[in-house]
């Protein structure tokens, strides 16, 4: 019998007094949420190691967690990577020297080459109903392979259904905006114009030097801010990293900036360089730097995922600046091309939660991610404490005050010093679009509470627009169809080949800026120059290779 057989029929028997007790009590429809009735049977509280590679410092000790711990008998001690650059991962794997659960991000194929992480698959059939129900119809795409049909980890992105936000295009002032009457910019051209004609209007912003467009490039932010955008821009694509995917051509795989229409996007970018509209510092400046500077509200456009500079748009807001935000655009090279940011690429398989083998007691381990995924848990880590961080009327309706919400979107520590959103991410949850079994949202975010927090400088263009959200200027979802594959940059890939595309970002990284910073006599000798430095690291053979990854993938969902 294996280490889980022993428990299996002891378990059982829980179960079925559990399930007894639930339908003598609640009664029971298929409505309502599977969860247990007790996941704290300790008389102790159980510490896991919790090594989150995207983690910061977290003392366990904000009221959800304690309710966590309250509702589970787990507590969790955080580790994290002192310097994000660096994963943490190889040294684990050198020294064997694991915690009891992971978030390993893109280094989790290293952690399951070397056998550091369970499999999930019968712990979960055992113990986590909850877990198979959030992920629904998509659970059996958990699975590692074809060859390997292991679960390794539970998926970091969330269950959505709508999509209220969009993020990592180009973004642009609010005041710029409304200096130009909001006509949006489309075009590339048309968002370099229109910067460019307020920058020259007012060269200084509160004593400052305007700065037009300002990235970060100093470190691995350079493919947030310089490369990502580029994708969306140059080539109508969703968000695969440093690829493009031709779907429409049997899944043809081309690194990203091999592909056609790059070219012209860094010409441009070079342009801006050129004219003194790029910030001259974005290859060199520190992190701190660029949200300082979008802080002190003189920056006019950046092209950045939301998350990235978030804090810095707190700090304008507290400031009362709403006019210095930023607004999204569907900006691409030119009219004839979408931008597929809203595309709804459902589940970013190969980035999520794993249990390592060094986890001495892995059943209480999963039923802690149960718990996290049952209707209980989910609200809790999202809405928060009832009567603290939000309230239920009449009605059953949950709602947060007006005063709570205020405080969520513009208190940096927020989420750390509450615990309301601190354990979302990288944890399996209910995203967007998706009620419980009350009706209510399992997100605060809804498409009405995206409205409610619009600020004065946001409701302004809406009304000149004429759109009820900030994302009615963009695609729609209903409009393109959902990958069947997971986006690249989340893809279960060898190491090996990792290793190489590693060497083409760094190619990329310094050949970019080259191209950008160079004079504009020399951008085609310096574009053909690093063109032929990827061709030269393989980036057309591994295109090839990662085409064959991609069909096998959609072969093996299709079937799923």
């Amino acid at each position: 019998m294996n280490r889980l057989g022993k428990k299996k029929i002891v378990f059982g028997l829980l179960i079925v007094f559990d399930l007894i007790v639930l339908i003598r009590f609640t009664g029971c429809s298929q409505n309502e949420s599977i969860q247990y009735m007790d996941y704290n049977t300790a008389d102790e509280v159980k510490t896991f190691t919790f090594y989150n590679v995207d983690g910061s410092a977290d003392s366990w000790t904000n009221p959800v967690a304690k309710a966590i711990t309250d509702a589970t008998g787990v507590a969790l001690k955080t580790e994290y990577p002192v310097d994000q650059s660096e994963s943490g991962i190889s040294l684990m794997i050198a020294t064997s020297n694991y915690p009891d659960i992971i978030f390993a991000k893109g280094d989790a194929d290293e952690l399951i080459e070397v056998g550091a992480l369970i499999d999930l698959s019968e712990l979960i059939d055992e113990y986590g109903p909850n877990i198979k129900k959030l992920y629904g119809d998509y659970y059996e795409r958990l699975t590692y392979s074809a060859q390997d049909p292991a679960i390794y980890q539970l998926c970091s992105s969330g269950m959505t259904n709508e999509i209220y936000t969009t993020s990592g295009t180009a973004q642009i002032q609010y005041a710029v905006l409304e200096e130009n009457d909001y006509r949006i910019p489309y075009t590339l051209e048309e968002y370099g114009e229109m910067i460019k004609e307020y920058k020259e209007k007012y060269p200084e912003i509160d004593g400052e030097e305007t700065i037009g467009i300002s990235l970060v490039a100093s470190d691995w932010r350079w493919i947030i801010t310089l490369s990502n955008p580029s994708g969306y821009i140059a080539n109508g694509s969703q968000d695969n990293g440093q690829w493009i995917i031709d779907d429409a051509n049997g899944y043809k795989a081309t690194y990203k900036h091999l592909a056609e229409g790059q070219k012209a996007y860094f010409q441009w970018m070079n342009r801006m360089y050129q004219e003194g509209l790029l910030d001259a510092e974005f290859a060199t400046q520190t992190y701190e730097d660029y949200l300082e500077k979008i802080s002190s509200g003189r920056v006019l456009g950046i092209m950045d995922s939301n998350w990235s500079y978030n804090n810095a748009v707190r700090s304008l807001k507290q400031e009362g600046k709403y006019d210095r935000t930023y607004a999204s655009l569907p900006v691409t090279m030119d009219e004839d091309m979408v931008c597929a940011s809203l595309n709804n690429i459902v589940l970013s398989i190969g980035w999520g939660i794993g249990i390592t083998t060094a986890c001495e007691d892995p059943v209480k381990a999963i039923q802690f991610l149960d718990y996290i995924c049952s209707e209980e848990g989910q609200i809790l880590i999202q809405w928060g404490i009832e009567g603290v961080n939000y309230l239920v009327d009449e009605e059953g309706k949950r709602y947060r005050t007006k005063d709570e919400i205020q405080k969520a979107d513009h208190d940096n520590d927020y989420s750390l010093s509450t615990g309301v959103g601190q354990y979302t991410y990288p944890f399996p949850r209910y995203s967007t679009g998706v009620a419980d079994s009350t009706g209510n949202p399992f997100s605060t975010d809804t498409k009405q509470s995206t409205i409610d927090r619009y600020h004065i400088a946001e409701k302004k263009a809406l009304d000149a627009w004429g759109v009820s959200m900030l994302t009615d200027i963009f695609p729609q979802a209903d409009e393109f169809e959902a990958p069947a594959y997971a986006p690249i940059w989340s893809m279960y890939l060898p190491s090996e080949f990792k290793q190489k595309i590693s060497v083409l970002d760094n190619i990329a990284w310094s050949g970019l800026v080259t191209c950008v910073i160079c004079s504009e006599d020399e951008f085609d000798e310096k574009w053909e120059s690093f063109q032929n430095a990827l061709i030269d690291a393989g980036a057309l053979e591994m295109g090839t290779y990662l085409t064959e990854q991609v069909q096998k993938q959609v072969d093996f969902w299709t079937k799923k």
